[in-house]
């Protein structure tokens, strides 16, 4: 295969190389999407239904639900049709995987970005809230997240496809990844393919030395409440996006830049499924478990006797 048009369909890693454990691999992808899809969908439902749940926080948190949703119905459906058929194959769509995963990633990460400056608000300019985050500005925010992702998923699969491929198709992923497709690339140019992630190392610097830094002035706030109950309930208000920061973060940054020395094909996979597919079902459990009016929302929706208030 002298280039990647030569290509007509990449392999993707098979999960299992046993039949029992390809099925076992298929009912527990199977598990986590049901759930991503129920807490999810509750979630958005609750907070377009609930008119007493139109504030800024759960604004951000419709917009993440939405995220989620997209991002694990991109990967793990096909991950899911493999372990049941047993075929590694995909065809044309290899290239909207890629786009539409980065896609939804880089504006999961840009609106926990975001919500990261709606909590600094809440708690370090309580009196300016509602003129910094009214429902324009929180608008336009959202729609900052979303188009600064997609300009960078559309410049970075564009440029991962443009490079000659021609070590092979097989992919060492379940997913069609970025960095997996770029090793099969045969141009000597290291600096190229640096530059293909260029736009998106900034973009996930900048956010991550945002969110670093505004935690840091929420501590400092936190700590000169003088009432211990005003404090632990300060700080409750962020320990919901905190895990959701450090649970997506770190396994995200693992997975990229980890060293080569420990690197694995079942590390690999592992971390991969951790950053993906783990993070859309536990992120409605995380927020729901700390939010009594979003539980309160989900409950009356789910039995039926939401109304308005």
């Amino acid at each position: 295969m002298s280039n990647s048009s030569s290509i007509r369909h990449f392999l993707l890693l098979a999960l299992a190389d046993i039949w029992q454990l390809q099925l076992l691999h298929f009912c527990l992808l199977l598990g986590i999407s049901l759930a991503a899809l129920l807490g999810n969908g509750l979630i958005i439902s609750a907070v377009a239904c609930g008119h007493h749940l139109h504030t800024p926080m759960f604004f951000f948190l419709l917009n993440l639900a939405l995220t989620d949703l997209g991002s694990i119905c991109t990967t793990v459906p096909k991950a899911m049709h493999n372990s049941l058929w047993d075929t590694r194959n995909i065809y044309t769509g290899c290239a909207a995987q890629l786009f539409f995963f980065v896609f939804f990633i880089g504006t999961e990460f840009s609106l926990l970005t975001v919500m990261c400056y709606d909590r600094y608000v809440s708690i370090c300019k309580p009196l300016h809230y509602g003129t910094l985050l009214d429902s324009r500005a929180c608008a336009h925010m959202a729609a900052a997240a979303w188009a600064s992702a997609f300009l960078n998923a559309l410049l970075h699969t564009a440029n991962t496809f443009s490079l000659p491929l021609c070590h092979g198709n097989a992919l060492g992923q379940f997913f069609c990844e970025g960095p997996q497709i770029l090793k099969l690339s045969c141009s000597h140019s290291n600096f190229r393919k640096i530059w293909i992630s260029l736009f998106a190392i900034c973009f996930a610097f900048g956010c991550f030395v945002f969110i670093v830094f505004t935690y840091v002035q929420i501590f400092r706030a936190v700590l000169r409440i003088p009432s211990e109950q005003g404090r632990h309930k300060a700080f409750s208000t962020c320990l919901p996006h905190l895990v959701v920061v450090s649970l997506f973060v770190t396994t995200a940054f693992f997975a990229y830049l980890k060293p080569p020395s420990i690197s694995s094909p079942s590390l690999d996979l592992a971390l991969s499924v951790l950053y993906s597919v783990v993070p859309p079902a536990l992120n409605p459990l995380i927020y729901s478990l700390r939010n009594h009016e979003l539980k309160a929302a989900v409950w009356r929706l789910m039995s039926g006797k939401f109304r308005k208030r």
